[in-house]
């Protein structure tokens, strides 16, 4: 596809990186030309300097034979004046913008192609608040993802001595456990993935990524390891937009407090927040945290826009006794390093923008896709299209696809029933197909597989 990206900050080269590796055409517009020179030395992309919603910039990018504009400027208004320009002018397919603001959201029906013609809008605050309110509510948890409106769940754990399926076959958790679907769709062993099967057996700290219903979640991390106590008192430090989404979505649960420095946003917050404590100082003080009693919290969340301020606060705060960290890093560079220490989880905002972003990109009925491993491996929700004759998966059963290497179908929702993948299931036209896919170079086989052929038409 040739595509092209207005805005060269985190989420753009990010964007960029990861769209390029697939052999897309990328070209990226930005006013900072380091930032642009940067990208190019080390990513076979092209680069416009310019601001992206003036019509002689997208003209030089090439918007006029585009596929799909992709607008992440920290600018909202700037995005949507680029997807107004690019449908008026240059009739591009697809205009995806970011919008961060919450006031547009009030305000659906200015996204339309009589005002202004976004097809889809994208908060990266919006995304990375509901990837850590499913962390809140799943204690163990490493990553959460939703399939199928939220009927299936893709849960990823460490496994850990104490859980029942340590050190025994994979075959052991259907024995122990008939009446619930789960199948286990991966697992990372020192860093490399393995291919589980029946005989398979999950060591201590091995990663393992399973699909079941939303219900049953915490009864398969049960077999995993051991359960860990539900969360009940959350610390916010950053009272900015993810700060503030995240409190709203947790108030009515749990009791959230939320740290802030700025007194005006604080006095904002106060009076937009229902039940949330909201208080003015500095996070990384020892003397705040032990007065809000660190020590018996059990959810730290740093939330500014600073790296190192938010790795310095969380550090402390894991002194001081709270049970979870949880820290946003925008600097992919530091998201491993920090992991390996005190912070138990680290959020790439870019990475989780991208997962919302790839079912627009990917080819066939895909309708949701989430990105995992820093980009490395995908899990993708697919639907089923067409008869016997035009499609390759339809009124086949699963043990006679050809899947590629690396790639796994895990389960099956057919309208509101889950069906874990078993080698006779036959899969039928409307399927939503659950594919986890450990080797990224093999998406456009598994796209291939799910496109119809013409006679389907």
């Amino acid at each position: 596809m040739k595509i092209i990206i207005i805005g060269a900050g985190q989420v753009g080269a990010t964007l960029a990186e990861n769209l390029a590796s697939e052999d897309n055409d990328i070209t990226v517009i930005d006013m900072d030309v380091n930032r642009l020179r940067e990208l190019q030395d080390r990513l076979d992309i092209q680069t416009v300097e310019g601001n992206g919603a003036h019509p002689d910039v997208l003209d030089r990018a090439g918007c006029n034979d585009a596929d799909m504009l992709i607008a992440v400027s920290n600018q909202d208004e700037t995005n949507m004046i680029a997807c107004q320009v690019a449908h008026t002018l240059f009739k591009t397919p697809t205009k995806i913008g970011r919008v961060r603001s919450s006031v547009y959201a009030q305000y659906p029906a200015l996204f339309n192609d009589q005002a202004i013609p976004m097809d889809v809008r994208i908060s990266p605050e919006k995304e990375v608040t509901k990837h850590l309110s499913r962390l809140i509510r799943y204690p163990g948890a490493l990553q959460v993802m939703e399939f199928a409106n939220g009927k299936v769940q893709l849960v990823v754990v460490k496994a850990e001595k104490g859980g029942p399926l340590i050190d025994q076959p994979i075959s052991y958790l259907k024995e122990h456990m008939p009446s619930i679907m789960t199948r286990i769709a991966a697992i990372y062993r020192d860093g490399k993935s393995i291919s589980p099967d029946g005989n398979t057996q999950i060591r201590a700290n091995d990663e393992v990524f399973f699909l079941t219903a939303q219900r049953d979640v915490l009864d398969v991390m049960s077999e995993l390891r051991p359960l860990d106590t539900p969360y009940r008192r959350i610390i916010i430090a950053g009272g900015g937009n993810i700060g503030e989404r995240l409190a709203q979505s947790l108030e009515k649960e749990y009791r959230v407090k939320i740290i802030e420095r700025d007194p005006e946003r604080c006095r904002y917050l106060s009076e937009t927040l229902n039940n949330t404590i909201v208080l003015n100082g500095d996070a990384s003080k020892q003397e705040l945290l032990l007065e809000e009693n660190i020590e018996s919290t059990d959810v730290f969340c740093a939330l500014t826009n600073n790296d190192e301020a938010n790795i310095m606060s969380s550090m402390l705060a894991k002194v001081l006794g709270v049970r979870t960290v949880m820290t946003i890093i925008n600097n992919p560079a530091y998201v491993d390093i920090v992991q390996e220490g005190m912070i138990d989880i680290a959020i790439s905002p870019q990475q989780t923008t991208i997962s919302s972003l790839l079912s627009y990109i990917r080819r066939g009925d895909v309708v949701n896709v989430h990105s995992m491993r820093k980009g490395a491996a995908e899990a993708l929700e697919a639907v089923a299209h067409g008869d016997y004759r035009s499609s390759k998966v339809v009124g086949r059963s699963i043990a006679s696809l050809n899947l590629p290497d690396g790639a796994t179908i895990g389960a099956i929702v057919r309208e509101d029933s889950m069906f874990v993948a078993t080698g006779d299931l036959i899969i039928q036209a409307e399927d939503h197909v659950i594919i986890f896919v450990t080797n990224k170079k093999q998406i456009p086989a598994v796209e291939q597989l799910f496109q119809v052929g013409l006679t389907f038409f």
